[in-house]
């Protein structure tokens, strides 16, 4: 995955609570085995009218939301159902982070695992940022490094694990991880017996 230093541009307010993994990927379109592709369904039922139309009323279908990279919610973010395919629906559709006063335990450990970064602030923290995404044109940061978020008149700090915040700023998945270690694995499987499976790298 691509390393997560420094973030900055649109962040689309999204104030709203609980809002669910069937609520960001409808379970319709759980059809793919690729990460790819769910971009255009995200958030479908509030961003479609009852004929299924583009809703212009909905945040995202606005154009000065166009090319966000940043969504900025409500309490509770990403409950429901573990699906993966809700933090790929949210990166395929351009997001980089999230920030919210809370997320489902699951769905951020599925957010961090693909590079998206979800930030934890405080709850007058996440609603004046609300405040400033609902201006058109304004521009968030997020430092990973430092980590800050900083915009026009607001600066404020979150908490992340040392060791999520080294794979999200090196870009290690799971994989790359492993692959840490491809001398170890090479060795331990040249000494087991050859009646034993091995790895194959």
């Amino acid at each position: 995955m691509e390393p997560v230093t420094t973030i900055t541009g649109v962040a689309a307010p999204l104030p709203r609570a609980n809002v669910d993994t069937d609520q960001i990927i409808p379970k319709q379109f759980l059809k793919r085995v690729e990460r790819t592709g769910f971009g255009e369904f995200l958030f479908y039922d509030w961003a479609r009218d009852d004929e299924g139309e583009p809703d212009p009323e909905f945040v995202l279908n606005k154009p000065e939301y166009t090319g966000a990279v940043v969504l900025v919610t409500g309490p509770n973010f990403g409950s429901g159902s573990s699906r993966e395919h809700a933090p790929w629906a949210l990166q395929d559709r351009g997001f980089q982070a999230i920030i919210a006063p809370s997320f489902a335990d699951i769905f951020a450990t599925n957010c961090t695992n693909i590079g998206l970064l979800p930030v934890t602030l405080a709850d007058e923290e996440v609603a004046a940022l609300l405040e400033i995404a609902a201006t058109p044109g304004n521009s968030v940061t997020i430092d990973l490094e430092r980590q800050t978020v900083s915009a026009e008149g607001f600066t404020a700090s979150f908490d992340i694990d040392p060791f999520t915040k080294e794979c999200l700023l090196n870009g290690l998945d799971h994989i790359a991880l492993s692959l840490r270690h491809e001398a170890e694995i090479t060795t331990f499987e040249s000494q087991r017996p050859g009646y034993k499976p091995t790895v194959h790298l």
